[in-house]
């Protein structure tokens, strides 16, 4: 009998004021185990990055899903990140027979599904969804700090720390903000609605 094939759904980057929302989606090989799974805010930069290279290599398939500000701003950042979810799944070059997600909502699709509240913590597809997911994203906002270092992308990863928003609201939002946001919202109005670019 075959096994089931389970993919786990994780996202990163609701929360942040800029860039993409990022979810990942993983079938796990079921012979080879990945140890140190866990909800990638629990580990660290250096393992999560160890952790990164070990499930692309070993996962059966693993995708990565996106939503980003222009759709943040047009359909709100709750249905973006479940049409970025979808995005991961549908991307999977494996059709997962059931799909694990980690948080209290799941995407209108027709996989067999569950949502799990800290799902990241506990389940290993989930775990791993989380760890692809955060280091991505974390690797963009590197990139972005790269193009604005201004902003300080590098410390903060575009979340509204006191440091980012002193920056935004000095120096207005450019071009990867979500622009629905508050703060970017007041951080536009100050600078009469004009875009920052290097």
């Amino acid at each position: 009998m075959n096994k089931v094939l389970v993919a786990g759904v994780d996202e990163v980057g609701r929360g942040p004021l800029v860039g993409d929302v990022v979810t990942a989606a993983v079938i796990l090989h079921p012979d080879r185990q990945i140890v140190g799974l866990n909800d990638s805010k629990k580990i660290s930069e250096k393992k999560r990055e160890v952790l990164f290279d070990e499930v692309i290599q070993s996962a059966l398939c693993w995708s990565i899903g996106r939503a980003t500000p222009q759709e943040i701003d047009q359909i709100n950042i709750l249905h973006a990140t479940m049409l970025a979810m979808k995005r991961a799944v549908d991307g999977l070059s494996i059709k997962p027979d059931f799909v694990k997600v980690d948080g209290n909502r799941l995407p209108d699709w027709q996989y067999p599904s569950e949502a799990i509240v800290k799902g990241d913590g506990s389940v290993a597809e989930i775990s791993a969804a989380s760890i692809l997911a955060k280091v991505t994203r974390d690797r963009e906002m590197l990139a972005l700090d790269e193009q604005f270092p201004e902003y300080g992308y590098r410390q903060h990863k575009g979340y509204p720390t006191q440091a980012h928003l002193q920056k935004l609201y000095e120096l207005g939002p450019n071009q990867a903000y979500r622009m629905s946001f508050k703060p970017v919202q007041q951080a536009l109005s100050q600078h009469n609605g004009a875009i920052h670019v290097v």
